[in-house]
């Protein structure tokens, strides 16, 4: 699994390349650094988002899809490489039934708000689309497995669920579109 980083000032990214998990070099603007960077900056959300108070066993399950998502992006870093598997998006089928299971049906469309905790569930959730057009782009650029495809939209899935979930948690409830209301 690629080289280790012992410094991390190389400078070998000065002529816009960047290594890759397998010794090769690629441009920065490369649909695979790309993706990799939108994987990257959702992770950091999902470490943001865990700074805020929840349920003990929803952190447990969001600091295991951090290490997922550090994992999906070493697949994407080494061409060909496997790292996310049937059973990562199983988890999150699961979660998501977990989850789902206690919240009311919805009926109407909801805000992107609430609780902060809940507001920034939304924002991996729409920094998590982001990233599976990514990899939906470096799939017409280049040959990929599907499971990274499909473990995003999974989570993309769940952090909409989770959002809700701690909306409750917080003591609110989903804000919903007023779809009817006096504009002006």
């Amino acid at each position: 699994m690629g080289n280790r980083l012992s410094k991390i000032s190389t400078r070998t990214g000065d002529d816009g390349t960047t290594g890759l998990g397998d010794g090769s070099r690629t441009a920065k603007d490369s649909p695979r650094i790309h993706s990799l960077g939108e994987v990257d900056e959702l992770n950091s959300f999902v470490g943001l988002l865990l700074c805020e108070e929840m349920p003990g066993d929803l952190r447990e399950e969001l600091v295991s899809i951090q290490h997922d998502l550090f994992d999906l992006g070493g697949e994407l870093c080494i061409p060909g490489y496997e790292l996310i598997k049937d059973e990562h998006v199983a988890r999150l089928d699961a979660l998501l039934a977990k989850y789902n299971a206690d919240l009311p049906m919805l009926k109407e469309f909801i805000l992107p708000a609430g609780s902060r905790a809940a507001s920034l569930a939304h924002v991996c959730r729409t920094v998590c689309r982001r990233a599976e057009r990514s990899i939906v782009a470096l799939g017409h650029a280049e040959e990929i497995r599907p499971h990274p495809r499909e473990y995003v939209n999974r989570l993309s899935d769940l952090m909409f669920v989770l959002a809700r979930v701690l909306n409750r948690f917080a003591g609110g409830s989903d804000v919903l579109w007023q779809h009817e209301r006096k504009r002006g």
